[in-house]
């Protein structure tokens, strides 16, 4: 685990130069994914999108190991909006360890709002010329989705093992499961499966787990 920890603080150097290269509008968080719950272990300039040291991995599955663009451990150029509507560009890349374990996660996030009213600004100005083209539309290869379903194995036994304990309660496995879907990992094929498999219950328990948190998420707090 310590050697884990050092080679993602050997990433701090790198993440501050690249945050100094771009300025204030661009973010750089490293991730500890052998602590899923509370992955965030650096950032710089995280007024972009107010991440916490301590806080929880957001978009690894539910954008990026998703993507059909994912190939090689990175995405780049995908784009959110934050709550007050402004839109980031990210990039999030891969770290592994000598084992060639994935133990962590390099994200770039940068705040284009300014780039976006300035685009527009110069698109009511500026002519638009529209260039004929065929876009090349690529699939994930075998290993690239071998990889994918490798990582999220991976984050779930993790998340498990970090949780797990003889005497866990019916509400604890809840708030576990809650995490998960929070997380995206119930949107990978054969997640319920593997989860059911490592907390020692049925799929039809996780299921029914999951009705459950649907259900207090519509109704909202009592």
């Amino acid at each position: 685990m310590n050697d884990s920890k050092n080679v993602l603080k050997s990433f701090i150097p790198l993440a501050k130069s690249t945050a100094k290269m771009f300025g204030q509008n661009c973010e750089v968080i490293i991730h500890d994914l052998t602590n899923p719950k509370s992955s965030v272990i650096f950032t710089v300039n995280n007024h972009v999108t107010g991440r916490q040291i301590g806080q929880s991995f957001d978009h690894l599955v539910k954008t990026v190991l998703r993507s059909e663009d994912f190939k090689e451990d990175y995405l780049a150029g995908y784009t959110f909006v934050t709550e007050d509507k402004r839109t980031i560009r990210s990039s999030t890349t891969l770290i592994r360890d000598c084992n060639q374990k994935v133990i962590g996660a390099y994200c770039i996030n940068f705040d284009v709002e300014a780039l976006n009213q300035m685009k527009q600004f110069m698109n009511a100005f500026l002519p638009v010329q529209v260039h004929a083209g065929v876009q090349e539309i690529t699939e994930k290869s075998d290993a690239d989705v071998e990889n994918v379903e490798e990582i999220v194995d991976s984050l779930i036994k993790q998340i498990i093992q970090n949780s797990v304990h003889p005497l866990m309660k019916r509400h604890e496995k809840i708030e576990l499961i809650r995490f998960m879907d929070e997380k995206g990992i119930f949107l990978m094929k054969g997640s319920v499966d593997k989860v059911a498999a490592l907390l020692g219950i049925s799929k039809v328990t996780v299921y029914s787990y999951l009705d459950e948190i649907k259900d207090k998420s519509v109704r909202g707090p009592q």
